[in-house]
Order: structure tokens, then sequence, then C-alpha cells
């Protein structure tokens, strides 16, 4: 947990080995250039369709489980669609249970990924001032501002809840692990579609090279399974309508895919700068070697494979490599007929056709604002333990996709680099560039 008190200032915070910069650097460690430092993922936290945090998810995809399944609710027996990627655990049995009652799911769910990956990190003491948070989502409180919009409508205003504002917020899963982790150094909230969470960490890394933190904790939270987004994905034809077969529905880059699958959860890592880390003596699962953010200035929905190529170049250049040195890439792909088709072309023409490709959200379905912040920390643990999860239900690989996807049982063997992809609606495109811990 964050916090003022600088005892050990030097072994346990860092601060006075802040020399690495391109840069000045005054003791407080806010420099006046660049941090030349690595930096380091030491925490990782999550709770998915497949599990309730990341060893049972972890788990999960490498088994080639599904976390899809149908809605047994009421009001999904009318709709054209009736199956998603419900949470493994709920909040509710995790979470004490007044906090719970006043956050959104979203929220809860970014406060519990956000708590395994600090653990996970080992909690580190450090200056709340040095410490920021970066959760993404693409539609915030969804579930209360609808919710709350039919207590409205149903029994007047003296039955809408007092919490309304602060669950309905977008930056509400940020502000929560702000508070809860006394960080200060800024509590951020990309909200770019379904590349948020994947933003959010390129933006965790920006901010400790920009000397602004120490340490981030970033990730994305979504959590909108409801009949308002079913409903519009539905009229769209984005979303798969196999509601007889909901572990057999989301199929990236198969001939027989027909749509994404709606999911919900979070994912969260904890970053920090390498000196930080060092000094604190902390185990890193990975280096996030390089991030990149661009957009298609093209369609409000149609993806461009200009922008998504451009994404990736700049990563792996970032990350002082080039793309023969990407072993592995953890593909967008969700599903849909096209969108996919254009993610292999763009993969194929920024990194080639020798990276191991997969596509979880054939076991997660898409989480949307979470969804970049599954596959980074998917891609983390491919490098970590050596082993690329296989993509659920590619029973025929579709022959216009030119890449080796990890079909049937994992892929085991050394990676050098992992790359993720994420893609959102707006045109919005993020690519983030890992490498093996130090």
């Amino acid at each position: 947990m964050g916090t003022d008190n600088h005892r050990d200032h030097a072994d346990r915070t860092g601060h006075a080995d802040r020399t690495d910069h391109a840069g000045h650097a005054d003791r407080t460690g806010r420099a006046a250039g660049l941090v030349a430092e690595p930096v380091l993922v030491t925490g990782l936290g999550a709770t998915t369709p497949l599990g309730g945090d990341v060893a049972s998810t972890w788990a999960a995809m490498l088994a080639g489980d599904s976390g899809i399944r149908p809605i047994e609710a009421e009001w999904a027996s009318g709709l054209p669609v009736r199956i998603a990627g419900r949470l493994a655990v709920e909040p509710s049995g995790v979470l004490d249970r007044v906090q719970a009652r006043r956050l959104d799911r979203c929220q809860q769910v970014a406060l519990i990924a956000a708590r395994e990956a600090w653990a996970d990190a080992g909690a580190p003491e450090v200056d709340g001032e040095r410490l920021a948070v970066v959760i993404g989502t693409g539609t915030g409180g969804a579930l209360t501002m609808l919710g709350q919009d039919d207590v409205l409508e149903a029994s007047g205003v003296r039955k809408v809840s007092p919490h309304t504002v602060p669950m309905l917020m977008a930056n509400g899963p940020a502000a929560w692990v702000s508070i809860e982790l006394g960080a200060r150094a800024g509590a951020h909230t990309p909200v770019s579609a379904c590349a948020s969470g994947a933003e959010a960490i390129a933006l965790g890394l920006d901010l400790i090279r920009l000397g602004r933190a120490d340490v981030v904790v970033a990730g994305g939270a979504e959590a909108c399974i409801c009949p308002l987004p079913l409903a519009g994905f539905a009229q769209a034809r984005a979303h798969s309508t196999r509601n007889d077969e909901p572990g057999r529905a989301s199929r990236p880059f198969d001939v027989g895919r027909d749509g994404f699958v709606i999911g919900e959860g979070a994912a969260v890592v904890v970053l920090e700068r390498a000196g930080f880390a060092a000094a604190r003596r902390a185990r890193a699962h990975a280096t996030l070697a390089g991030a990149a953010v661009t957009s298609d200035a093209h369609h409000i929905t149609g993806a461009a494979a200009e922008g998504q190529v451009r994404a990736m170049r700049r990563a792996v250049a970032e990350a002082g490599l080039s793309p023969r040195d990407v072993a592995h890439v953890h593909a967008h792909a969700t599903s849909t007929p096209l969108g996919d088709l254009v993610e292999a072309a763009s993969v194929l023409e920024a990194i080639g056709r020798h990276p191991v490709v997969t596509a979880t959200k054939s076991m997660t379905g898409h989480l949307f604002g979470a969804a970049g912040a599954v596959g980074a920390l998917a891609a983390v643990l491919a490098l970590r333990d050596g082993v690329v999860p296989a993509t659920r239900n590619l029973e025929v690989p579709d022959p216009a996709v030119e890449l080796d996807v990890v079909a049937g049982a994992p892929r085991r063997g050394r990676l050098t680099a992992a790359l993720t992809n994420s893609f959102g609606f707006g045109g919005h495109n993020a690519s983030l560039v890992f490498t093996p811990a130090p």
C-alpha cells in the first residue's frame, strides 16, 4: 500500500538510485529527462470467465476450457443472443458486503484484480506520490446507469440510489484502486473501446519512463452483460448467435466464426522501474519493453490494417527489437468474419509469418475494455512459462489466415519476445511488447 513513510529510503523506495536517466534527476526522483531503466512487470491479478484469479485463469487457458455459458436470467429469454462469458467467481463472494453494494460490478472486478496484482508484487512500500493507477474501461458503470434508470422510470426519484453517480463513473475503477492503495501520482482512465486495457498499460509505461512514477498499477475492467449491449451487438450482427453451443461460439480464425461473445472481468499488472524493483529485491514476471498507440482516422466501427501495422511496428521498434525477434503474438482476434482477416493480414505485414499466434478470446469471450489487459496477462505468462495456449474451436482454419495459429494443444518452447494486439471501435489500436525478465 502507498505510504509517506520514508524509512530505509534507499533500500525500500529505490529513490536513492535515481541516476539512470537521459537527463538530470533530483533526489526525489523527479526527472528532467526520460528514465532509461527497463520497466518490469512484478505483479499480476485477474478475475475472468475462466477463474477468479491468475492461477485458475491460466490453468484453464492451458487446458483449453471455455468460460462461455448460457445466460440463465429471465431478461435474456427474448433476446437473439443468450450466451456470455460470465465471471467464474462472483465478486460478492470475495468483497466485503457493504463495499460491494456501493461499487458497480466493473469497479468490483477492478478492485479484485488490483488486490491480487498488488499482493503478487509483494505490496511495494512506495511513496504515494510516486504511485499511479491506470485502469481502462469501455463502458464503465453501465449496469448501474441502466439499472438506476429503470428504477427512476418505475419508482421515481426517491428510489434512486445516492451512490448512483460514483458507481456509474467511467473513472470509478481507477479511483477506487487509487484510494485503496494511496496512489497520488495520478488515477487515469483510458476509454478507447476494446483497446482500453492495453492503452492503460501503455500509459503506465509512459508514466514511469517520464519519471512521473516508480510504480504503476495498470489494466482494464469491464462488466456490461445486460440486455441493451446484447441487443445492440445482435442488431449489428457482430455477436455470435450459437446459443445452443456456447462453448463452441467463439472461434477466432476458424472458417465457421460468426461473431464475438461478450465477456466480463478484469486483469491488472503492476509495473515498476527496474531500479526501484531491484532495491526492494522484487521478483519480475517479464519486462514491458515497448508499447504503441495509433488511430485509424478511418471509420467508427471498421478496422484499418494500416493503423494496426503502425502500432505493431512502433511497439517493436520502441522495444529495440526487429520483427524477427517477436516469437509470439497474442491476437486481438474477436471471432468476427472480417476483423480476424484484417488482423491476420496486419500481423503478416508488420511481423511476418514466423510467430506462434494464439487467441484466448476463444475461451474467455471478448471482455471489451478489459480484453487488452487479459491479453497482456496471457502474453506475460506465456513468455514466463514458455508455453502458448491453444486457440479453442479452431477446427477448420480459415485458409486466408496465413499465420501459425496454435490449435489443439498448447505449444511449448522458449519465447524471446511476445507482442499483444488490442483494437477498438473508433479506430483505436494498441500493441504491447514483452521480453523476459532480467
